[in-house]
């Protein structure tokens, strides 16, 4: 399985934003990487897409490969090709289990699937890039309860998307709607990406 294992923070400074939710990536000054950056860069046309779709990928922890296959089905779908690609990701089961608050990151969200804590309709999914439907039910294996609450307290006051039915007390989620593009919590202009595969 491919995956990037490098410097996470660098991530949220090439792309100026922070593509994860916690104070190393939220907190500090978000300039270009190294000691003084390269501050006579102008940004042209094909790096302002090149930046936007970067954005996206980070946040969602997947590769370029993986990222043109999401694009590949989006665009063979009817409907918006954007909102479709976005729907796609966000219906990805490490990021589901990362909106439900029982991880910090995408990055430890994809540890808890692999490592086989996670049951979908009561079948153990240990695959990351699992993609979840409405009406399904997702629960934890019962010896992972402690450890699950125990990163939901780390993140006490998480604001759960509403297209998520979640139950705390019972460590329960049930997918209820597809998730719409105002349910990303990050600015992203998808038609500048749709424009980068062009």
């Amino acid at each position: 399985m491919a995956r990037y294992t490098g410097p996470k923070v660098r991530l949220s400074r090439r792309v100026g934003v922070p593509i994860a939710d916690v104070p190393k990536h939220t907190g500090g000054d978000l300039n270009l990487p190294g000691m003084h950056g390269y501050r006579g860069r102008r940004n042209t046309e094909y790096g302002v897409r090149l930046t936007e779709k970067q954005k996206l990928k980070f946040h969602y922890g997947v590769l370029e490969k993986q990222f043109r296959r999401f694009l590949a089905i989006a665009q063979a779908s009817k409907g918006n090709t954007g909102n479709t690609l976005l729907q796609r990701l966000e219906l990805r089961l490490d990021n589901v289990i990362r909106r439900m608050g029982v991880a910090k990151t995408i990055w430890a969200s994809r540890q808890i699937v692999n490592h086989g804590h996670v049951l979908v309709d009561g079948h153990k999914v240990d695959i990351a890039s699992f993609i979840v439907a409405p009406g399904m039910v997702i629960t934890f294996r019962e010896k992972s309860h402690p450890l699950m609450r125990s990163n939901m307290e780390q993140m006490a006051g998480h604001n759960v998307p509403a297209w998520i039915e979640w139950n705390p007390s019972q460590l329960t989620a049930k997918i209820n709607a597809l998730p719409t593009p105002d349910d990303v919590p990050f600015e992203v202009n998808m038609n500048l990406i749709i424009e980068f595969y062009r």
